[in-house]
């Protein structure tokens, strides 16, 4: 990434002393703003408009140690390996080499699970990763089953993504339709009632597209006190979003 030949513009990516930082228009922005995207881990430098974004620029360069140490904070990506152990909806689980097709092994006798991919270092993880999101498919297909059935909702289709900026979504057709939610498989590395909360929160939406009162009440009604698993999704979501990336 070379200093601009021109304007800058919404979009463009500068290097600040070796960390990206992109430049944005928010039009409800009062000012220049420096944020960090903790998922793509990356600093966000925001102008109120376009005319504004060489000030943001220059913002992001005044504060190059600032953002050299908020990205020092967050986790380093996971490389991973056979013989690691990891938390898979709160599941213990071994990676394992294997020479045919990569899959998940139930626990059995006494062992705990295993997570089975072939190929070594990066063909390793990406077999590793592609049995996560089956996993997590499957049960968060069952959790939304139980969850919408407990709403008196018909059944949505769920599918996993990889999104950025959501744990979850939900879009209900308004001519009536079936809806449709989908999860960040991610979730699968967190605890089970981690999980299940923003499946529980995904199918309020069937009944409710908003965060009023109502909705909450459905949410509470099937997982509780949302608090505790907010906090946690705030504190290790990063972490979460590391999961598989090349370091």
């Amino acid at each position: 990434m070379k200093p601009f030949g021109r304007a800058p513009a919404d979009g463009d990516r500068l290097d600040v002393a070796g960390a990206v930082v992109r430049l944005k228009v928010n039009a409800r922005a009062r000012r220049v703003s420096l944020r960090v995207d903790r998922a793509k881990r990356e600093v966000i430098a925001v102008a109120p408009s376009a005319r504004r974004l060489s000030e943001a620029a220059a913002f992001a360069r005044d504060r190059a140690e600032w953002i050299a140490a908020r990205l020092a904070e967050l986790p380093r990506p996971l490389a991973l390996a056979p013989g690691q152990t990891l938390q898979v909806f709160g599941e213990t689980c071994r990676l394992e080499t294997a020479s045919a097709r990569a899959r998940w092994v139930e626990a059995a006798d006494g062992a705990g699970a295993r997570l089975l991919a072939a190929g070594e270092g990066e063909v390793f993880a990406m077999g590793v990763v592609r049995v996560i999101k089956r996993r997590a498919l499957q049960v968060f297909t069952e959790r939304t089953a139980v969850h919408a059935a407990a709403l008196g909702c018909p059944m949505p289709s769920v599918a996993v993504m990889d999104a950025k900026a959501r744990w979850g979504s939900c879009k209900v057709d308004p001519r009536g339709g079936p809806a449709a939610i989908r999860y960040s498989w991610r979730l699968a590395l967190a605890p089970f009632e981690v999980a299940d909360y923003v499946a529980v929160h995904e199918c309020a939406h069937l009944l409710e597209q908003n965060h009023g009162p109502r909705f909450w009440a459905h949410v509470r009604a099937l997982s509780g006190d949302e608090k505790a698993h907010r906090a946690w999704l705030r504190a290790e979501g990063a972490r979460l979003h590391a999961f598989g990336r090349a370091a």
